[in-house]
C-alpha cells in the first residue's frame, strides 16, 4: 500500500487532483485508515495509468470514468498505446537534444525545423482517441463496416486510392480549381458513403492529417505522387471555409 503523498511523489500527480479523482469517483484509494489517510494498492495505481494515458489523448475527465468503467475494456490494448505514445514523444525529445547538440557546436549555419515537428505523435493521438473516444463518427463507421466482407472493405479501401490518384493527376494545378474543388466534393461523399457522415469540420481535420507528413501523407503520396497529399489539404482547405 501506498499513502497519497508516495502516489504523488511516484507519479508526478498533485495530492490535491488525487484527492479530487477521489471525490467525483474517477478513481478511489484502496482503502482509507482509521485517521482517514487514502492508502493505493497496485491495482489502484494501475487504473491511475490508464488515467494519466487518456490524459494525455486530452479526453474530458467525464469520458475517461465512462471508458475505464466499460466492461469491455481493453486494458492490455490501452498500455499498448501508452507505450507507443510514450516512444514517440521520447523519439521527439531525442530528436530535440540532437539539435540542440548540433547548434551548440557547430552554431547556427542552417536552419532546421524538423525536429520540432511533432504530427506523428498528433495522427497516433488522434488514431487512440478515435478508437476510445467512440464518437458519433465512431458508432456510425462500426454500423456501416459491421458484416462487410474483406472483399467489400477491399473494394472501398480502392475507391478512396483512386481518389487520391485523381488529386495526383491534376497536383500541378491550383487547389481551387474546379476540379480541385469537385474532388473534394466527390472525396467528402464517399466517405459520408461509405465510412461516417463527413462534415465540413471532419474533412477539415482529414485534410490536415493527409498533409502532416506521417504515414497518412507517405502513403497518398505514393498513390498519386509526391505532393498530392499537400495538394489535396490545400484543397480541402479552400473547400472547407
Amino acid at each position: 500500500m501506498m499513502t497519497v503523498n508516495e502516489v504523488s511523489k511516484l507519479t508526478g500527480v498533485s495530492i490535491r487532483t488525487l484527492q479530487y479523482y477521489d471525490k467525483i469517483g474517477l478513481l478511489h484509494p484502496a482503502k482509507y485508515t482509521e485517521a482517514g489517510y487514502r492508502l493505493y494498492n497496485d491495482a489502484a495505481l494501475e487504473t491511475l495509468q490508464q488515467i494519466l494515458l487518456f490524459r494525455e489523448l486530452e479526453f474530458p475527465l467525464k469520458d475517461i470514468k465512462e471508458i475505464i468503467s466499460r466492461p469491455d475494456f481493453d486494458r492490455s490494448k490501452a498500455l499498448e498505446q501508452q507505450i507507443k505514445l510514450l516512444t514517440l514523444k521520447k523519439e521527439h525529445i531525442e530528436n530535440l537534444i540532437d539539435l540542440a547538440k548540433g547548434i551548440k557546436l557547430l552554431g547556427v549555419r542552417k536552419l532546421k525545423f524538423e525536429a520540432f515537428d511533432t504530427s506523428k505523435i498528433d495522427e497516433y493521438a488522434a488514431q487512440a482517441k478515435a478508437y476510445w473516444g467512440k464518437t458519433p463518427a465512431y458508432k456510425e463507421f462500426e454500423e456501416k463496416s459491421r458484416g462487410r466482407t474483406k472483399e467489400e472493405d477491399k473494394r472501398i479501401y480502392q475507391g478512396m486510392i483512386d481518389i487520391f490518384g485523381e488529386f495526383g493527376q491534376i497536383r500541378n494545378t491550383e487547389p481551387s480549381s474546379k476540379d480541385a474543388q469537385a474532388l473534394v466534393k466527390k472525396l467528402q461523399d464517399y466517405i459520408t458513403e461509405h465510412m461516417y457522415t463527413c462534415t465540413k469540420k471532419i474533412l477539415s481535420s482529414l485534410g490536415k492529417m493527409y498533409a502532416g507528413g506521417g504515414d497518412f501523407t507517405k502513403n497518398i503520396d505514393s498513390y498519386g505522387g509526391e505532393g498530392t497529399a499537400e495538394f489535396t489539404s490545400q484543397a480541402i482547405e479552400i473547400y472547407c471555409r
